[in-house]
């Protein structure tokens, strides 16, 4: 049976670059988003199955996980990509904009995980969940989407130790600023940002290592030297 995987933010960016890359090892695929058209489109191209999804919300990610079940039998790898970061001061972000960062980036990454661990024990299956590098060094106008990325990278190394028996590895995937919608308004040119390529190419690298090897956090730094 061909091995499946789960890629959530799957219709673009660094989630859209991942899926490509699974579909051409050979993976049967499951795409969620929150837009019904541009979930539906990337998944036509990938032949994928798409899923309207919000994973700030709890029924939608159980329901997602359902829908993969049932469409593909076993899941091999979940991609926890979807993502949202909204920049500014503390003090100047508003509750619902706080909120919806912790329950997008944080959240729904946990709700995700905790639905598909019965799958992934059967397969002992890979989790990848995108971080940032914002969660490893202070920025200053990211606060809560950095924190939020702390918690995944946290939450990762305690996946590893207590799905251990059952064979399941996961990885904390944190690059620097990626060329994507998301990065819109950073101060640096999109031509000089890291690829969603490159990040789909460390996961094709955790798909090659052995089942007794894991890599639980993967730092990908932005090489400044391409500014001059």
């Amino acid at each position: 049976m061909p091995r499946a995987a789960l890629v959530t933010g799957g219709s673009s960016g660094i989630g859209l670059a991942i899926a490509s890359m699974l579909r051409a090892e050979g993976f049967e695929l499951t795409l969620a988003a929150r837009t019904k058209t541009k979930v539906e489109s990337a998944a036509a191209g990938l032949d994928a199955h798409a899923v309207i999804a919000d994973v700030a919300n709890e029924d939608d990610c159980r329901r997602m996980v359902e829908e993969h079940r049932e469409r593909h039998g076993q899941l091999d790898v979940l991609v926890n990509s979807a993502g949202v970061g909204i920049a500014g001061p503390i003090d100047e972000l508003e509750t619902k904009k706080i909120d919806l960062q912790l329950d997008v980036n944080l959240r729904g990454t946990m709700l995700v995980t905790a639905a598909a661990l019965p799958l992934l024990r059967e397969t002992s299956g890979l989790i990848v969940n995108l971080a940032s590098i914002a969660g490893t060094s202070p920025s200053p106008y990211l606060p809560v989407y950095g924190a939020a990325k702390a918690a995944v990278i946290q939450f990762t190394n305690t996946l590893n130790r207590a799905e251990e028996q059952h064979g399941v590895r996961a990885t904390a995937l944190s690059p620097g600023f990626v060329d994507t919608p998301m990065t819109e308004w950073a101060p640096v040119p999109p031509e000089q940002m890291i690829r969603p390529q490159d990040c789909a190419e460390v996961v094709r690298a955790l798909l090659r290592i052995s089942r007794y090897a894991r890599l639980p956090h993967v730092v990908i730094e932005r090489v400044a030297a391409g500014d001059a």
